[in-house]
Formats: C-alpha cells, sequence, structure tokens
C-alpha cells in the first residue's frame, strides 16, 4: 500500500532521512519506533506531504504522491493524527469534525451524506457527540485526543498515520485508544501505521514493526520477532 524508496531530508544543512526505504502492508499494523530524535516524525510529515522530500520516492497505492501537496493526499484517503494532537482549541468539537470533512468531497461511510460527521466517529467516541459545542481547547488531553483522530476519521481512510497517540493520556484512555485502532484495523480493514514509545501498547496492537536509527530503517519484521535484545539495542533510552 504504502512504498518508500531511497528517501533523503534535511533541516537546514542536517542530514535527517539517509535513503530510507519503508514499505506499509494493506491490512497490517506497524509501529514506527526507535529513540527521540531519530527521525520518525519527519518520516510521517514526508508522507503527508507537510515535509519536502529532498529525494527518493513515495508511492501510494501504486501512484507517486511525492510531490501532492498534503490536502491532495487526504482526498486519497490517507488520515493524520499529528503529535501533540494540534485542534483548534477555539473551535468547537462539530467545528473541528468539520475540518476534516473540508478535505473529502466525497464520503460515503455507513450511510453518511458528504455533509454529515460520519456516523463511526460517534459510534468509537461517543463523548463526542456529548460535547459537539464545547470549545476543543476545554477539552482534556484524552478527549482531544479522541477528537483529533475522529477528524482524521472524517477523510473516511484507508490508511490512518499516527504520531505518538497515547502521549500524555491516562492509562484508561490509552486503552480505549489500543482498542479502537484494534477495531479499525482488524474489522474495519484500515491499515495503519504509528509512531509509538509504549512497548506493551506496541506489542498488544501491532502486526508489523521497524524500528529506525539515525534516519534509516535498520530492522523491520513481524511483531513478534521484536526481542529484548533489539529493545535493549534500539529503544530503551
Amino acid at each position: 500500500m504504502l512504498s518508500i524508496k531511497k528517501l533523503n531530508q534535511y533541516y537546514g544543512d542536517s542530514h535527517t532521512l539517509w535513503d530510507l526505504d519503508f514499505n506499509v502492508e494493506r491490512g497490517t499494523c506497524t509501529c514506527l519506533m526507535g529513540r527521540n530524535g531519530v527521525g520518525k516524525t519527519t518520516l510521517l510529515k514526508c508522507i503527508m506531504g507537510l515535509l519536502p522530500a529532498r529525494s527518493g520516492v513515495i508511492e501510494f497505492n501504486g501512484q507517486d504522491i511525492s510531490q501532492l501537496p498534503a490536502e491532495h493526499r487526504a482526498k486519497m484517503r490517507i488520515g493524520y493524527v499529528p503529535q501533540g494532537r494540534e485542534i483548534f482549541s477555539r473551535l468547537t468539537v462539530e467545528e473541528n469534525l468539520r475540518v476534516g470533512l473540508a478535505s473529502q468531497k466525497s464520503l460515503a461511510s455507513r450511510g453518511s451524506s458528504s455533509k454529515d460527521i460520519p456516523n463511526l466517529v460517534f459510534e468509537l467516541f461517543p463523548v463526542l457527540k456529548e460535547m459537539l459545542q464545547r470549545r476543543g481547547g476545554d477539552l482534556s488531553g484524552g478527549q482531544q485526543q479522541q477528537l483529533a483522530i475522529g477528524r482524521a476519521l472524517a477523510v473516511n481512510p484507508t490508511l490512518l498515520i499516527l504520531d505518538e497517540p497515547c502521549e500524555g493520556i491516562q492509562p484508561n484512555i490509552v486503552s480505549l485508544i489500543g482498542d479502537i485502532i484494534t477495531k479499525l484495523n482488524k474489522e474495519m480493514d484500515v491499515t495503519v501505521l504509528l509512531v509509538e514509545q509504549k512497548i506493551g501498547f506496541t506489542q498488544k496492537i501491532a502486526t508489523n514493526f521497524c524500528i529506525m536509527e539515525k534516519g534509516r530503517n535498520v530492522v523491520a519484521d513481524d511483531i513478534s520477532a521484536l526481542s529484548d535484545d533489539l529493545i535493549s539495542e534500539y529503544l530503551v533510552v
């Protein structure tokens, strides 16, 4: 589904991604892992078109999207939940969800029209329906994360990308988010790519993993191959 070949990216003179090759197979839940500063978020931003790649190819469903702007990638049904959530604090929950709809001109999701917030969002996150007129900035961290995921689901994604979805979230909401990611992946055929530092969470929900080190993909395998030795070498701080 997603194929990245020889991707290079720089911040000024700093070379952050080095000839990176990376693949996400359809139907998988792949966790991108690695210590802070190895290039995980940079890679996600390149996939979404939020950062320009210096060279290399990003293909989605066989189409080269390397030069497409971010809004075109959303229209191709790639959903994105950024690190830190980045909801609009002064907009209501409903207005935040409709921001996601704006990037998708036609949406046929579980009986919803193109002008409607998909019913799926409220089925997965009933608290959002109760808080439609509350401002995003007034929500708790866990509620904001639910809103950020709900906004990404508004594009009816076939690929959902999440950057640190458990960061700063209370344990019960972490568990809820894990269950929802599994439901989307296993029951609704949504391919998932996420960055996550919580190893136990990753081992519970992921089918595959990729470890990055200094801007390169150093290990990629089935999640069952994530050994204590690999954790000690590449993940333990």
